[in-house]
């Protein structure tokens, strides 16, 4: 693995400020117990009370306290305990799809290390969505883990600023940035796009085809991939863009997509697995020779190209290793020891059967 961050092309991930209108606030730091107390006229012990043994609060009392809660947006902390011991077990990860392999290898690999040492992993899913996204950030707020782990980027500028409020080791991963909101276990996506491109065209393929997500990673993928292209004077025969991936299907979808399109193609590069495992089942269910009439490749953790059959063409990153490297920084972070916050690995290339 390689530690130089300038061996690997940097991508270039989308800073998205939220828009608001003249003099709207932005943003809100969390509203303390004891500001509720307070506008209630009542000490903290009350409101504690009141939102978790309302027995014990006279009716007009916590009426009173209901009202300041709604008004002020005051989220009772389940786990204050922990924090005012100065310490929470929980590390909390974020995949964008727990249907794909390459992620859920991440957060195994990570849960692996940490548990070992006395925390314990919590799981939720983003599923490529900045309003699921914004639901689990805002749920930190109240959870405050020891740590958070995503399995990528945060681009709301918003949901960045609210990470660094916490004031706890966030390690974000699967793209080389620039400017993570703190730690980072990156890859460069433009060069998976471009070793892809270079992998099909060493292969004789000469109408290679893309499919996608039009944003994020997708979008970086795609950018290398028709830059190494065009390097080697080759068109992009056809590309197809989706929102989301949610599972198999949307592959076998979006392959259909690129043939009513009228590409001519003879290759596809797939920028995810399920991607990649739809297309490939979408052109044998159609009596279509893989590789013989077309080629597949999809960017994923190489390791798993063997799981399918006919083996899958696979361009990516040992996802186990980006677990295994969040989790160290998070215990190094939290003991105080001394490691590089930042680090870019390799990407490798498994040719199976489908190329």
């Amino acid at each position: 693995m390689h530690d130089d961050l300038t061996a690997h092309s940097f991508d270039d991930v989308v800073r998205i400020e939220p828009t608001v209108s003249a003099g709207t606030q932005t943003r809100a730091k969390p509203v303390r117990i004891e500001q509720v107390a307070q506008l209630a006229g009542v000490s903290a012990i009350t409101v504690s009370r009141a939102l978790r043994n309302p027995n014990l609060v006279s009716d007009a009392t916590r009426a009173r306290i209901l009202e300041v809660v709604q008004q002020t947006g005051y989220w009772s902390n389940p786990h204050a305990s922990a924090l005012r011991s100065g310490r929470s077990s929980i590390v909390a990860v974020f995949v964008s799809n727990l249907q794909s392999q390459q992620y859920t290898q991440a957060a195994q690999a990570c849960a692996q290390v940490i548990e070992e040492h006395g925390l314990q992993m919590m799981v939720g899913q983003t599923s490529y969505s900045y309003s699921r996204e914004l639901t689990a950030i805002q749920s930190l707020r109240a959870l405050r883990p020891a740590a958070v782990f995503f399995t990528g980027v945060i681009e709301l500028e918003e949901n960045r600023r609210t990470l660094r409020d916490l004031n706890i080791p966030i390690v974000e991963s699967w793209a080389h940035t620039r400017d993570p909101i703190d730690m980072l276990v990156a890859f460069s996506n433009v060069d998976a796009g471009r070793l892809a491109a270079t992998h099909l065209s060493d292969r004789g393929y000469r109408r290679p085809a893309f499919i996608g997500r039009g944003g994020g990673r997708g979008k970086l993928r795609l950018q290398g991939f028709s830059q190494r292209l065009a390097e080697r004077d080759i068109n992009l025969a056809g590309h197809v863009v989706i929102d989301w991936v949610e599972s198999v299907e949307d592959g076998r979808i979006a392959y259909r997509r690129l043939q009513e399109s009228g590409a001519q193609f003879d290759s596809v590069f797939c920028a995810n697995d399920l991607l990649g495992t739809g297309a490939m089942i979408e052109a044998l269910s159609q009596g279509q020779g893989v590789p013989e009439q077309v080629g597949i490749l999809a960017f994923g953790d190489p390791s798993t190209a063997g799981a399918l059959s006919p083996r899958l063409s696979m361009v990516g990153v040992d996802t186990r290793e980006v677990g295994r490297r969040a989790a160290a920084m998070i215990l190094a972070r939290i003991s105080g020891e001394d490691l590089p916050s930042r680090t870019c690995l390799d990407l490798s290339l498994v040719r199976g059967e489908t190329t």
